[in-house]
């Protein structure tokens, strides 16, 4: 007999270190569909066996995903039911799966999230930093003008960031946002969380960077930067046109430039563009 509808594509969040945070809905999830996709189908075997899920899984990783997602997609259409796995985490955040989603949801196939361990906000929540407004960075790439308009856009942001970062390269981002200005400001660098030598250590950004440039962390780490100080009218619109001049002089375009000067600075978009073609009349608020 022909399914009656589409199956649904559930993004089922998996525990980051403490095997006690899967959730029983994701248990449940895990047992009911056709097929599990994990981007490492041993790591989410030891998971499965541990939850006593016996269904199948199948890779599901970024060098396969463009030639596996139709498959996957007709196989939902048809009525099966299907569950993404990351290897820790909720599944998309700095991992394989945007292109399954967003191909399922234009063949008109339920997506359903299945909350839990999330490293981010893990790290966050535990920072003592402002958690009302944040950015996520993901992981900055490790060198080239893409880590540099990544870390300028770090020392120019207002409000507190979230990003992953390899342990060896800790040290090393955290004196690049000092060498930037950022050195006073807050921080925390998680490490290993719900794991069995879990470490949040707080301080200013420069005192981490000499800490773990002596002690190098290992494990899984999240950097939670505080924003950066706010300053006043003048202050904030000649630091405004010195960022337009760093990001032309880096082959930002208008377009980029508008939206880095709203994101960082808060502006309205109508003043982004002003500063950005050069116009000589000052920003205004936000409307």
């Amino acid at each position: 007999m022909a399914a009656a509808g589409p199956g649904t594509l559930y993004l089922v969040s998996t525990p980051i270190g403490n095997l006690g945070d899967l959730s029983p809905r994701a248990v449940e999830m895990l047992r009911a569909v056709a097929l599990v996709l994990a981007e490492d189908t041993r790591h989410a075997r030891v998971l499965l066996a541990h939850a006593d899920v016996r269904t199948k899984t199948a890779a599901y990783h970024e060098h396969n995903e463009a030639a596996a997602t139709p498959n996957i997609v007709a196989r939902l259409r048809a009525g099966e039911s299907v569950a993404l796995v990351s290897d820790a985490g909720t599944p998309l955040l700095s991992d394989p799966g945007a292109r399954l989603v967003r191909a399922a949801i234009d063949a008109a196939v339920p997506v359903v999230a299945v909350p839990g361990a999330s490293a981010l906000l893990a790290a966050l929540v535990v920072s003592g930093l402002d958690a009302t407004r944040f950015t996520f960075f993901g992981f900055l790439e490790r060198k080239g003008r893409a880590r540099t308009e990544a870390l300028e856009a770090l020392a120019h942001l207002p409000h507190t960031a979230v990003l992953y970062e390899a342990a060896p390269r800790v040290a090393d981002t955290l004196e690049a946002l000092a060498a930037r200005g950022g050195g006073d400001r807050a921080a925390a660098v998680a490490r290993e969380l719900t794991k069995k030598f879990e470490e949040v250590r707080r301080g200013t950004v420069s005192e981490l960077a000499r800490y773990y440039g002596e002690t190098p962390p290992r494990g899984e780490v999240v950097l939670v930067i505080a924003g950066a100080a706010p300053v006043d009218g003048a202050g904030s619109e000649h630091e405004m046109r010195a960022r337009v001049a760093s990001l032309r002089a880096n082959g930002a375009r208008a377009g980029e430039i508008v939206s880095a000067l709203s994101a960082e600075f808060g502006i309205a978009r109508n003043a982004a563009y002003r500063l950005a073609a050069g116009s000589e009349r000052a920003p205004e608020g936000d409307e």
